[in-house]
C-alpha cells in the first residue's frame, strides 16, 4: 500500500528560534510557524483562518535558522509530519509537528539589498533523519 507524508508551508515565525544540542553535537532548533489561509465562505464574506504548526530542524540548517531567522519572519519549509505523545505527572501529552528537511528565508535582506545565500542557510541540500535523531525526538517533549 502506497504512502505520503510531506508537508509544504509558507508562513511567519510566531517566536524567536530555540537552538539546543543533542549529546552527540548535533544542532536541533524549534520554532512556531503561523500559516494563514484566506477564503471567500458561503455567503461571500471573506473570511481568514490561521494555523499554528510547530517546526524542528537538524544539523547546520538548525544553526542556521537560529542566526538568520527571528518572530516575524517569512519562511518556506518541507517536510514531514510526525505525531508525539508522552506523560507528565500522569497526564497524557501530544504533539503534531512538522520535521523539516529544507527550511528556505523569504524575504531576508541584507544591509546592503543582497540576498543571503542559499549556502549560507544551511538550505541547499536536504537533511537526512537519522535512527539517533528520531529517538530524541521521541524522548523529549516540545516546550509548552
Amino acid at each position: 500500500m502506497a504512502s505520503l507524508n510531506k508537508v509544504f508551508l509558507i508562513g511567519n515565525l510566531t517566536r524567536d528560534p530555540e537552538l539546543r544540542y543533542t549529546p552527540t553535537g548535533t544542532a536541533v532548533v524549534n520554532f512556531g510557524m503561523a500559516v494563514n489561509r484566506r477564503f471567500t465562505d458561503a455567503s461571500g464574506g471573506k473570511k481568514e483562518e490561521t494555523c499554528f504548526v510547530r517546526v524542528v530542524v537538524f544539523g547546520k540548517q538548525a544553526e542556521s535558522c537560529n542566526q538568520y531567522l527571528t518572530k516575524g519572519k517569512l519562511v518556506f519549509v518541507e517536510g514531514r509530519l510526525q505525531y508525539r505523545s508522552w506523560e507528565v505527572a500522569g497526564d497524557k501529552r501530544s504533539s503534531l509537528e512538522v520535521i523539516a528537511e529544507r527550511v528556505q528565508f523569504l524575504g531576508l535582506p541584507r544591509e546592503e539589498g543582497e540576498v543571503v545565500s542559499e549556502e549560507e542557510m544551511g538550505g541547499s541540500s536536504l537533511e537526512e533523519i537519522t535512527p539517533e535523531k528520531e529517538k530524541i525526538l521521541e524522548e523529549e517533549p516540545p516546550p509548552f
